[in-house]
């Protein structure tokens, strides 16, 4: 089993193909939608988790290439210096997928697998304990 964070671009004309249908019907592929921008008649993007045997992620990606349509594969990850953050919750406000929150003890939490990698928390984070690994 394997899984792969991936950004899918949809141009206006690609819209109304249901690729993600296509995708779980063809090549047996679980998709876990993380963030969603798409306007209908215009142009979006989905973030999105694609997982299953190795074969058919590798399968389903190269369908993708083979009907043109553009994604990225997100290779970085964030991290937290634990040990440094002081638990100030700044980045938590500028986090769009709820990936950094705070629990009732005013601890931050990262979940990495709601991650987006948007890299807003960086910039937020006053003492700079947050960062990208490649």
């Amino acid at each position: 089993m394997t899984k792969e964070k991936i950004k899918i671009y949809y141009s206006k004309d690609q819209l109304s193909r249901p690729i993600t249908y296509e995708l779980v019907k063809k090549f047996d592929v679980m998709f876990n939608i993380l963030h969603a921008d798409i306007n209908y008649g215009s142009e979006g993007n989905l973030i999105t988790e694609i997982s299953g045997e190795n074969k058919n992620v590798k399968d389903a990606l190269n369908y993708l290439n083979e009907v043109g349509i553009v994604y990225k594969k997100y290779n970085k990850f964030i991290i937290r210096d634990e040990d440094e953050c002081i638990d100030c919750g700044a980045c938590t406000a500028v986090c769009p997928s709820g990936a950094l929150t705070m629990n009732k003890q005013d601890e931050l939490q990262f979940d990495k697998e709601k991650c987006l990698v948007c890299e807003l928390c960086i910039k937020a984070c006053p003492i700079g304990v947050i960062d990208v690994e490649l």
